[in-house]
């Protein structure tokens, strides 16, 4: 019986609705009173703007790379193939190795958010808000083990009712204002100044956190169909989309429930909801929240779960990874790692930490290595081939890593943290150098 492979079996609307959901997890309800507090004014919504602007700028080089390299694992190609053989095998651990420990925190922050929520419809302590963060872990893995075609149509399903639901926020607060905002300054108001960057870049660690998530076809590249069409659109329709859904919806909130009190609100929609239609309606306002909160974990188990089968697949991780399941062609080992991590990160972390750690962690060995890697690609390769190239190159590049540096800077102790975690992955590498290779499983061995 022949070896069980990777099917391309995800199209452009199942693609755009797993970024899509991703993307919109628990993050921008939870973030939404982080990032006013820290703006600390009716400015906050520039926060929002930049975290745009950052996805987008960033998008073009997913984009490029996604395309010309679709295959499992996303990063882990892009990575290996623009370093060349020793550089490349060194980069595409780094990126394994941070994601072992990146992907149960996306994992957890999400599985916590969900359970933060929660309890606005069953009052919990602190253990029963780790026993609904768990479960809820629990039940995201055993509906992902199934295969691929079953995924993405329960993708569509789980995005359609994040779409209905954040209509609905946004419908509700504009039809029913009763704040006069306005995101621009005023009585005197510095906007363009250094200090107000300087907020701007502290509070982007929490939207852009919010943003993430535009990319994860890339690490389902050997299952989209046409990839050097579908990997692009997905990524632009799901980031214009989602930044449009995001700024009116932080708009229509601060419309009912004043930005002076929604930064102090660890359930705003909730409050918002409560507000105009009562309590009853807050209730299920919350449970469409939690439905989204599920629908962006899925998307991230999902994507996530294809890293470690890529990196044993090419014989730069254990070789247990690289099994498919003989009935429905997954990488059954890898989903099981990435969940069983993720549950234990969320009865320990708590949320304002991982994420703050999620994006120090990622930057470097990530976006900025992934964003220079372009550009050593088109000097060794040239453009001819490439099923897309960004516009306006290299000038997307700069931006992108500029803006990263920044961001990375904003994080604080986490940079150090992200910093330490890259160099202990480099002296693993190096001091268990010529094991891997050891490791590689023979050609089409996938049980």
């Amino acid at each position: 019986m022949p070896s069980p492979h990777l099917k391309r079996e995800i199209g452009l609307l199942q693609a755009t609705s797993i970024n899509m959901i991703d993307m919109v997890g628990i993050g921008p309800f939870v973030t939404m009173p982080l990032v006013i507090g820290l703006i600390g004014s009716n400015l906050f919504l520039w926060a929002w703007v930049f975290g745009a602007l950052t996805a987008f700028i960033d998008g073009m080089i997913w984009s490029e790379l996604g395309a010309a390299y679709p295959l499992a694992g996303g990063s882990y190609n892009f990575l290996r193939e623009a370093y060349g053989h020793k550089g490349g095998r060194l980069m595409s651990f780094l990126f394994v190795w941070q994601t072992c420990l990146l992907a149960p925190l996306v994992v957890a922050s999400g599985a916590i958010g969900f359970a933060q929520y929660f309890t606005y419809l069953v009052p919990m302590s602190p253990i029963g808000q780790k026993a609904v963060s768990a479960g809820v872990v629990i039940l995201v893995v055993a509906l992902l083990y199934r295969n691929i075609r079953t995924i993405g149509k329960m993708s569509v399903f789980l995005w359609a009712g994040v779409i209905v639901t954040i209509l609905w926020i946004i419908g509700s607060g504009f039809t029913h204002k009763q704040v006069d905002y306005s995101p621009l300054p005023s009585g005197g108001q510095p906007m363009f100044s250094f200090a107000f960057f300087l907020l701007i870049g502290n509070a982007s660690v929490k939207t852009i956190y919010s943003y993430l998530g535009y990319y994860n076809v890339c690490h389902l590249g050997g299952e989209i169909k046409d990839p050097g069409r579908n990997i692009p659109r997905s990524i632009f329709i799901s980031i214009f989309c989602i930044a449009l859904l995001y700024l009116c919806m932080n708009w229509s909130i601060v419309q009912v429930v004043p930005w002076q009190q929604a930064m102090h609100s660890e359930s705003i929609v909730s409050a918002f909801m409560e507000k105009i239609y009562g309590h009853k309606t807050a209730l299920l306002a919350t449970l469409l929240v939690l439905w989204i909160a599920f629908a962006s974990l899925f998307a991230v188990v999902l994507g996530y779960s294809r890293v470690p089968y890529a990196a044993a697949v090419d014989g730069n991780f254990f070789p247990v990874f690289s099994r498919l399941h003989p009935e429905k062609s997954f990488p059954y080992i890898s989903l099981l790692f990435i969940g069983a991590l993720g549950l234990l990160f969320s009865l320990r972390m708590k949320l304002g930490e991982a994420i703050s750690a999620i994006l120090a962690m990622r930057i470097l060995v990530q976006f900025v290595s992934q964003a220079i890697g372009v550009i050593v690609l088109r000097g060794r390769r040239g453009t001819k081939d490439l099923p897309f190239r960004m516009w306006l190159y290299p000038l997307p590049v700069i931006v992108s890593v500029a803006i990263w540096l920044f961001v990375l800077y904003s994080t604080g102790k986490y940079a150090v943290y992200g910093l330490v975690l890259a160099g202990i992955g480099a002296i693993v590498f190096y001091a268990t150098k010529g094991i891997w290779s050891k490791f590689t499983p023979e050609p089409g061995n996938n049980n």
